[in-house]
């Protein structure tokens, strides 16, 4: 219910201002305001950006946890999606977004009301083995050897022998 009356409240909230504001400073001047703060967004949120991709990966690579910039680069996302509608609330939105303090306000807010219930790095090879008993029917990690005891892999197969010859001239990138 609340995404719906968003939907209905923003523009009602942006024609409002554009008929306050272009009253008041007139047409030309207010497209003038548009047009610059869509350009002058932009250039903030490639900035921004590139900051917070640095920050994922010197996360990433320092093995912290990515959650907040991973959030950050979201927000920026998002304030760069409503730099670019046209309107002063959103744009007020926008570069809001943009800054950093009321980014990680939102996310120290939105951390509040999100409950992770289970969080798991890796699964594939050279992923630490899983305790015993955390997923039934499904051994825990690689027996001694290396190999898997209880891992049986079903398939079917068709022999492909050498006796069997092209039926075209080839293209040069296959041996026939």
């Amino acid at each position: 219910m609340w995404l719906f009356l968003a939907f209905l409240a923003v523009p009602l909230i942006e024609i409002a201002l554009f008929i306050q504001i272009g009253g008041f400073i007139g047409l030309w001047p207010t497209l003038l305001i548009v047009v610059l703060t869509a350009v002058l967004g932009t250039w903030l949120v490639r900035a921004q950006g590139r900051l917070a991709m640095g920050e994922l990966r010197q996360s990433f690579s320092e093995l912290n946890d990515p959650s907040e910039p991973l959030a950050h680069g979201a927000m920026i996302l998002v304030s760069g999606a409503l730099l670019l509608t046209p309107g002063f609330f959103t744009d007020t939105v926008g570069f809001a977004l943009l800054a950093p303090p009321i980014r990680r306000a939102v996310f120290q807010w939105a951390k509040k009301r999100v409950n992770v219930q289970r969080f798991e790095m890796g699964s594939g090879p050279g992923a630490a083995p899983r305790t015993p008993g955390a997923r039934p029917g499904v051994n825990s990690g690689p027996s001694e050897g290396g190999r898997r005891e209880d891992t049986v892999i079903d398939g079917e197969f068709i022999d492909l022998s050498d006796d069997k010859k092209a039926n075209h001239p080839g293209s040069g990138w296959t041996r026939h």
